[in-house]
């Protein structure tokens, strides 16, 4: 019965490294970085229903109630600016900030990825970022 305890053990603690190894800080500002990348893209070439699946469930449902129109629509009307260029990536556990030349977006960890939170974004003096498009 000892061995068995043990070999449990070991197996834990290999699934527990191999977690941690998956989910690295840079891994993850990587991974944070390829979203923005994407959802930039889509938004420059107009391709608003894949862009999206970039969002996360409540922002989308934000961004459809507040615009009472379906999610590609909505966005194909709105003003969302061209962010340019990574300027820097923060990584918080589960939550991103990526400031862009021109915008900062705000992300956070689903079981499927990472989303968009809020976009558009543009610091205020010691108040909260004023966003197009945020979650509820």
């Amino acid at each position: 019965m000892p061995g068995r305890r043990y070999g449990r053990g070991v197996a834990a603690v290999a699934v527990l490294a191999a977690v941690g190894a998956c989910g690295s800080l840079p891994e993850r500002r990587d991974a944070v970085t390829v979203q923005v990348a994407r959802f930039e893209r889509l938004l420059a070439a107009g391709r608003y229903a894949p862009l999206c699946g970039t969002l996360a469930p409540a922002t989308r449902e934000e961004l459809e109630h507040t615009a009472e129109a379906a999610c590609a629509r909505a966005i194909g009307e709105g003003e969302l600016p061209p962010g340019g260029a990574v300027r820097q990536v923060d990584v918080y556990g589960a939550q991103a900030r990526v400031v862009l030349e021109h915008d900062t977006v705000f992300l956070s960890h689903f079981p499927d990825g990472w989303k968009v939170t809020a976009a558009g974004c543009l610091p205020r003096p010691e108040r909260p970022y004023q966003c197009a498009i945020e979650g509820g």
